[in-house]
């Protein structure tokens, strides 16, 4: 449980690397915060009040928006990749909106429908090579971003 913890108690870490067990905890129990959130929305009324979301849903969603991406970009350095690998799976869905405009300001919607096939395509392989990358064991021993978090005694995983 305590890596669940961790991400919320380094909230605005971006350097260093997060295992496993430590970006899936937290992964597990957003879910399930998430689903709980929903139910009590539900029950009270509170469901579809922002879009789709709900209100308690939006506040989770934001004060749980910096340390996702931060125990994210850890994951990544745990396994030697650079954080920014995290745009892989959102550039996409940014150039699409351009596209949107693009077309929708041209009045050519076959355009639009094509990009939208292209860039969903790109979205869907890009969020599964990152899904593939948190997946994956961390590196062995000290990388370029810092510690074994897995290794006695270290700075990282004592924190």
């Amino acid at each position: 449980m305590d890596w669940a913890k961790r991400p919320l108690q380094i909230y605005a870490d971006f350097s260093g690397r997060a295992p496993r067990a430590e970006y899936w905890w937290f992964t597990l129990a957003l879910v399930v915060a998430y689903i709980v959130i929903s139910i009590v929305e539900n029950i009270v009324g509170l469901d579809h009040t922002v879009g789709p979301y709900g209100f308690l849903s939006i506040l989770l969603m934001l004060g749980t928006l910096v340390p996702s991406i931060a125990v994210g970009v850890r994951r990544l350095h745990d396994t030697n990749r650079s954080g920014w690998w995290l745009l892989i799976a959102i550039v996409p869905y940014l150039i699409f909106a351009l596209a949107a405009g693009a077309a929708i300001a041209s009045g050519s919607m076959m355009a639009l429908a094509g990009a939208t096939m292209l860039l969903g395509l790109l979205a869907l392989v890009g969020g599964i090579a990152l899904l593939v990358f948190m997946v994956l064991p961390g590196t062995k021993g000290e990388n370029s971003y810092g510690p074994d978090p897995y290794a006695g005694g270290t700075a990282a995983a004592t924190v």
